[in-house]
């Protein structure tokens, strides 16, 4: 078995997708992320989304690549995402990320320094953005 350098775990009773990686990440790893999370029977696009990156120790994505990425998303453009990075490249990429997410209609994606304050912000969802 393949060491996946991600995981996620749905809270269906939080409506809430929690996503993590680590180490190096690729555009694969992402889209391997998609594949999991669109086949899994618990899985809803209503739900929001946390990305906590902040064990990613290496970036091998391109700008291109995030552009591709930011293409489409399992999520509804309704649904909270919340994206946690600590360094400033991977930080840089999740902003990038977030930009074009926005430009296609993603009303609600944040990103942070800070695992705490992404998690009070989605679970303040019934308060306006």
């Amino acid at each position: 078995m393949k060491n996946v350098p991600q995981s996620y775990k749905i809270d269906r009773k939080n409506k809430l997708v929690i996503s993590k990686a680590w180490g190096a990440c690729t555009a694969f790893d992402v889209l391997e992320f998609r594949e999991q999370v669109l086949h899994d029977d618990d899985f809803d696009p209503d739900f929001c989304q946390l990305v906590d990156v902040t064990r990613v120790t290496e970036l091998d994505i391109t700008a291109n690549e995030v552009r591709m990425l930011a293409e489409m998303s399992p999520f509804s453009t309704e649904s909270r995402r919340a994206l946690v990075a600590k360094t400033p490249l991977v930080f840089g990429f999740l902003r990038m990320f977030e930009t074009m997410r926005s430009l296609r209609g993603e009303k609600f994606i944040r990103v942070f320094h800070d695992r705490n304050d992404a998690m009070a912000w989605l679970l303040a969802k019934d308060e306006a953005a």
